[in-house]
């Protein structure tokens, strides 16, 4: 492994890169802690007002995402990112005071998510087109997996010490990191060696959007996954935004709590990283949506309200299936669509997969109030369960292979 992480290293910004990916994630570890519980430190705060603070980043994102990749296609996509972060810190550090001095709300929290949100669909297409222009196609199994590394990392440190900053003094200090780390993470990035390719003139918008549409809708496999993590982002972001905080809902030890959750989830996905940084797998689709199938288990142990060390297993091996499927997902997209295209195809994939993630979000709130947090924890497991499965029913799914 040390062998391989030398060689990717080799590649100028490749370094950079991954140290701006650990520092950013440290914050984003942290947000997700700080943001809920921050929600739910408010007046009167119910679970309904934590889905629509959470939702408001994904409607924007999901509006804007196909302008983005048009953006990221015919810009230099490292500029779009580092500004994205370093414009996004303004965002965080706004609730994060909004918190501190006290005169926050769903609205203000919701404002700066949708804000983000719009950022948000700028960085995600943009990013995913960086390390192609690091690192050759046949290194980028190992480059995703190290950049995976890096994130889980930073997510590790982010979470334990998330939990515990919200827990002293305050969710709003926990959105202050987070805010910090968006800034130091976009100058290192805005500040890559990458000259970006230049960029033929295109004809217009529409022209982009067609072309894109035409290199995304050709491929099978990628329509069959869309469809499939259209219904497990739906149930995973609902569990990660909603369902988890209102499950460890007590003031005291809640944080701590879920973050040790959220910890086993970035662990195992640092121990996915690693393996499959040292793995070449045949038939990549095939084993990761076996395994997401099997991360259901997560929403399965929280459901049945079983002990804290049994969830947090759970969601380590989430973590493991989660990563995995990851690094074998970028590497089938980069090594199979074009690169002057990349973005554009990406943005069709992020606006397929989150699609109907927002309605989830929303409505888990005031399903799980009504219903109870287990019965609706059963349901999001039940549906991961079932549209992993069902996805390996489409032979390009179970056959795609990546060789250089």
């Amino acid at each position: 492994m040390i062998a391989q992480l030398r060689e990717v290293r080799g590649y100028p910004g490749f370094t950079s890169l991954a140290i701006s990916r650990f520092i950013s994630n440290v914050g984003n570890g942290v947000s997700p802690i700080a943001l809920a519980y921050g929600v739910l430190s408010l007046p009167n705060a119910t679970g309904k007002d934590l889905s629509i603070v959470m939702a408001a980043r994904f409607v924007p994102l999901l509006a804007f995402m196909l302008f983005g990749g048009i953006l990221a296609d015919r810009f230099q996509r490292n500029r779009l990112v580092g500004g994205s972060d370093m414009i996004g810190s303004f965002l965080a550090g706004m609730s994060a005071i909004s918190l501190i001095a006290g005169f926050s709300s769903t609205l203000l929290l919701a404002l700066m998510g949708g804000l983000f949100g719009i950022l948000n669909a700028i960085w995600w297409p943009a990013m995913s087109g960086v390390l192609p222009e690091i690192l050759p196609k046949d290194k980028l199994q190992q480059g995703n997996a190290v950049m995976g590394l890096m994130t889980n990392f930073g997510y590790i440190v982010g979470t334990l010490g998330g939990g515990i900053l919200v827990a002293t003094v305050g969710a709003g200090w926990g959105l202050l990191v987070d805010a910090a780390t968006f800034f130091i993470a976009g100058v290192i990035v805005w500040n890559l060696p990458i000259l970006g390719k230049i960029k033929e003139k295109s004809p217009g918008i529409i022209h982009d959007l067609v072309v894109g549409w035409k290199e995304f809708i050709s491929r099978s496999w990628v329509i069959a996954m869309v469809l499939a993590f259209a219904l497990i982002n739906m149930a995973f972001e609902s569990m990660l935004s909603v369902l988890g905080p209102l499950n460890f809902s007590d003031p005291v030890s809640g944080p701590k709590q879920w973050s040790y959750n959220l910890a086993g989830l970035s662990i195992g996905m640092f121990i996915g990283g690693i393996g499959i940084l040292k793995i070449k797998i045949r038939r990549p689709l095939f084993l990761a949506m076996i395994l997401i199938a099997f991360s259901s288990m997560w929403d399965f142990a929280l459901a049945f309200d079983m002990p804290i060390v049994f969830t947090v297993l759970a969601s380590i091996f989430s973590g493991i299936s989660l990563e995995v499927f990851m690094v074998t997902w970028n590497t089938s997209l980069q090594s199979h669509v074009p690169e002057e295209s990349f973005s554009r195809v990406s943005s069709y994939d992020t606006l397929g997969s989150y699609g109907i993630a927002p309605l989830g979000i929303v409505i888990a709130g005031p399903l799980a109030m009504h219903f109870g947090v287990s019965t609706i924890l059963f349901i999001t497991g039940t549906l991961t369960l079932t549209a992993a499965l069902i996805s390996l029913l489409v032979p390009s799914v179970r056959n795609l292979r990546n060789d250089a």
